[in-house]
């Protein structure tokens, strides 16, 4: 395993900026995912949303409230309001080791893959692990 496509996990959920909140929140929720690259209508990288972004600037003051009212105020607001603009990425042949530097010494959860200006996959720390297990139970 030599570069970020042969860890990455290809064909990622994407969402745009115009997304409403609470269809972020659903995803996060039935996924069981941390990570949303944001896309323009072409596919390209604009942003980044993690489930922490929206639970500190969506969710902080209204997590005490029943789910219909908080899913109705997070209806109001789209994913252009909190994301993460311009955020940094890996290409896929870039080497594995590299990303994972980058990952660490800038506390990254993930990294989008771009590749000719497409997302075309994400790196996120559960990879490493999902990696690191499956190389432990081989030996």
């Amino acid at each position: 395993m030599d570069t970020v496509a042969d860890l990455m996990t290809p064909d990622v959920l994407t969402v745009n900026p115009g997304t409403d909140l609470a269809i972020v929140w659903q995803i996060f929720e039935d996924r069981s995912i941390r990570h949303l690259p944001v896309v323009d209508h072409d596919g390209a990288l604009v942003g980044l949303l993690s489930h922490r972004d929206l639970a500190r600037r969506a969710l902080g003051a209204i997590d005490d409230l029943p789910t219909q009212e908080r899913q109705a105020v997070l209806a109001e607001q789209t994913v252009s309001e909190i994301m993460q603009r311009s955020p940094e990425f890996a290409n896929p042949d870039d080497d594995l080791i590299d990303a994972a530097e980058r990952m660490i010494e800038n506390k990254f959860g993930c990294l989008p893959v771009v590749d000719n200006e497409a997302v075309v996959g994400i790196l996120t720390e559960s990879d490493f692990v999902r990696f690191y297990v499956r190389q432990a139970d081989e030996d």
